[in-house]
């Protein structure tokens, strides 16, 4: 017998793959209510934000058609809201709540060089905004970089531009953190012995591509190579046909150091990877988030992140002085400190990362949410 208080969330995302997909898998799995995913395949982007919306419309009505309606519509930022609404018309009812969820856009997330920015996209986001009646950031950086940005998206435009409307929508947005799976991360497996003989192992497990500027975290290996400081490396995370120069060559110049190179297909061997690592670093341009970090610290490998982006929020403030570094020279010193005295990821800090971003926890937060807004 269903609980009547339950509800019926329909969860769009027309980019499901990566992240994306993930996000919408943890929570179908750790929501309280029934989740109904509506999706397409990742691929495509540009068309997915231009066209998505049509066949995420086409199942929304095979659903309805089926008499299974939702209590409220969860839609990830690739969605074109109000095309997907308008598609809707006449068949979804106007009092069912509709939550825009940003794990990035496409006005502050930077265009790879050389290409010439599409004002189109971020458009869609912020018209989908708009329709929505609650926008939730994955950080508060993201957050404040979104509605720092938009005036001047929106002052580009000629005229009826309605600048008083970012008022309101940043009055409807709430920060509603990615979770992380720290139960399959922290107990799969015991964190293996580390023999005396065998050197500190470094993991890359971010997407390879230039705005996790891959040419600074190689270039701190070489200098750390160059110094003699010992350490194994292994280089995961999702890669790309057009990967960024810096892998070929680093796979290269630091084949005496490596362990483990290219995306990892299984989960399993990728948590028994991570398990593995003693440090993980960041050296990105952009990050709005940061989930492949927390899989990291989780997994008990000690973080060194920039002191900007969303990494001063997932680090507890008495442990900045310890994880985030504001320079490249002192990202040095304090790769040299931790490569030359290891230690796993201190135990408050995963104690953190379990009680914020945990999934059993952001999803009651989700659930929350959404009840009282299915409520009104």
């Amino acid at each position: 017998m269903s609980d009547p208080q339950q509800l019926h969330i329909w969860l769009l995302s027309p980019y499901y793959t990566g992240s994306h997909a993930a996000w919408a898998d943890g929570y179908q799995a750790h929501s309280r209510h029934r989740v109904t995913l509506l999706m397409m395949a990742g691929r495509f982007w540009k068309w997915r934000m231009q066209g998505g919306a049509i066949e995420l419309a086409a199942q929304g009505q095979s659903l309805l058609t089926r008499g299974d309606p939702p209590n409220a519509v969860l839609a990830t930022d690739m969605v074109n809201l109000p095309a997907w609404l308008g598609l809707m018309r006449g068949r979804l009812p106007v009092t069912i709540p509709v939550v825009l969820y940003m794990h990035e856009n496409q006005l502050t997330y930077p265009w790879a060089p050389g290409v010439k920015p599409d004002l189109t996209y971020a458009t869609i986001n912020w018209l989908s905004q708009l329709s929505a009646d609650a926008v939730l950031f994955n950080s508060a950086y993201h957050r404040q970089s979104w509605f720092d940005e938009l005036p001047r998206l929106l002052k580009h435009f000629p005229d009826y531009n309605h600048l008083s409307l970012i008022d309101q929508a940043q009055g409807r947005s709430q920060i509603a953190p990615v979770g992380i799976d720290c139960a399959a991360l922290t107990h799969v497996a015991a964190r293996p012995p580390q023999p005396g003989a065998e050197p500190p192992l470094i993991i890359w497990n971010q997407r390879w591509e230039y705005d996790k500027r891959p040419d600074r975290f190689f270039r701190l290996l070489y200098r750390l190579d160059g110094a003699g400081i010992p350490f194994r490396l292994a280089v995961a995370g999702e890669n790309f046909r057009q990967a960024p120069d810096e892998f070929g060559k680093a796979q290269k110049r630091l084949a005496h150091r490596v362990v483990h190179w290219g995306y990892v297909e299984s989960r399993a061997a990728y948590v028994q990877l991570l398990q593995q690592a003693d440090l993980v670093i960041s050296t990105a341009e952009h990050e709005f988030f940061g989930v492949s970090i927390l899989e990291a610290i989780c997994a008990g490998a000690f973080p060194l992140l920039p002191t900007r982006l969303s990494y001063p929020e997932l680090i507890p403030p008495a442990l900045h002085p310890a994880c985030l570094y504001r320079n490249e020279e002192v990202l040095f010193d304090m790769a040299v400190q931790r490569l030359t005295h290891p230690r796993p990821a201190p135990p408050s800090l995963r104690a953190h990362v379990l009680a914020n971003y945990d999934w059993p926890v952001v999803a009651h937060h989700y659930d929350i949410m959404l009840e009282a807004l299915a409520q009104r």
